[in-house]
């Protein structure tokens, strides 16, 4: 099904030129659509106090998604402008040379991401998942991470039945006891948890030379025609990690903070501390410095290992294209 997915980014090149023609529309009653997900991360303080739109004077249409193949399908059909990917998929998309750039590192994960085994599944050990049904949403940064673990343990991943389930199907699966295991975000993170054990996570993988990060993505008409609302989007952002990095070690449950966070990800209040500790949110000066190289070269390395598992066909020789670091440099100057 992966290869399924994947092999739809060509058809979806092709459908921008059908809708470039909806570039022309985006200013003319200042309004965008921007896709985000249940990621559990400082800005969504920022979308609950509709920060974004008094900064930038525009309508924003926030739109919810489950994945982010799902938001770069979207993004490349022209439905959304923005929209927030894992690493994976954004190699993938980039591989297959779409229209889209990536303007701000959302987190690099660490614990925030898990591989959970369910209680009673005779998994002890990482050699115990062979033969075991493990459960993660395709093209996503738990597949890349999933795949990267059982490479480590040298187990061949035809050795496992990994199947593709988004986040919601994931906590249906669990509860009717038809996985094993699950490599999964919040809230089904959280979930799966509850009667389950973390065998790795997304901080020890990354440690085994496969990092993981999430980002923000744009449309490059979008971007070259409204330069000054993306600045002041990636503007809001960075505001909202410096806000967590000098104040979040006072946010508690209960608290307006974890209450906007929980509203907009249905995380468990409980959890949002450690799941907010289980990443890292650069500043914007961070920003510049990592979309200036970091990210290129995660990003050609994450599709050197798809390529490597025959989740892509090819590689390209350089991914800066992909990246812009020009909207983080101009809100840090702000």
């Amino acid at each position: 099904m992966l290869n399924n997915i994947l092999k739809r980014l060509p058809l979806l090149a092709a459908a921008v030129a059908i809708t470039a023609s909806a570039g022309a529309a985006w200013g003319a009653g200042q309004e965008v659509n921007i896709a985000y997900q249940t990621v559990v991360e400082p800005a969504k303080i920022a979308q609950a106090d509709g920060a974004y739109e008094k900064a930038s004077g525009w309508k924003i249409n926030w739109k919810k998604f489950d994945s982010g193949a799902d938001v770069i399908t979207a993004v490349a059909s022209g439905d959304i402008q923005i929209g927030y990917v894992g690493s994976s998929p954004l190699a993938a998309a980039a591989t297959r040379e779409l229209p889209i750039e990536t303007i701000l590192i959302a987190a690099q994960i660490g614990q925030a991401e898990a591989l959970v085994v369910r209680n009673g599944s005779g998994i002890a050990s990482a050699q115990d998942l062979i033969g075991k049904k493990i459960a993660v949403p395709f093209v996503s940064t738990t597949h890349y991470s999933l795949l990267a673990a059982l490479k480590h343990w040298g187990i061949p991943a035809s050795k496992v039945q990994i199947l593709n389930l988004r986040p919601q199907e994931i906590t249906a699966a669990w509860q009717r006891g038809d996985i094993d295991a699950a490599y999964v975000w919040d809230p089904a993170l959280g979930k799966v948890k509850e009667s389950g054990k973390v065998l790795t996570n997304s901080a020890e993988v990354a440690k085994w030379g496969a990092p993981t990060f999430d980002a923000w993505i744009v449309r490059k008409d979008f971007a070259q025609k409204h330069p000054d609302f993306v600045t002041a989007f990636v503007k809001v952002t960075g505001q909202a990690y410096a806000d967590y990095r000098a104040h979040g070690a006072e946010w508690k449950a209960g608290s307006t903070q974890f209450e906007k966070i929980a509203r907009l990800t249905a995380a468990k209040q409980s959890d949002i501390a450690e799941l907010l500790a289980g990443s890292g949110f650069p500043t914007l000066s961070e920003q510049q410095q990592l979309l200036s190289g970091a990210t290129v070269q995660a990003l050609a390395a994450t599709s050197s290992f798809l390529q490597e598992q025959k989740k892509v066909e090819r590689v390209l020789p350089d991914y800066q294209p992909y990246v812009n670091p020009a909207f983080a440099k101009q809100a840090a100057a702000q």
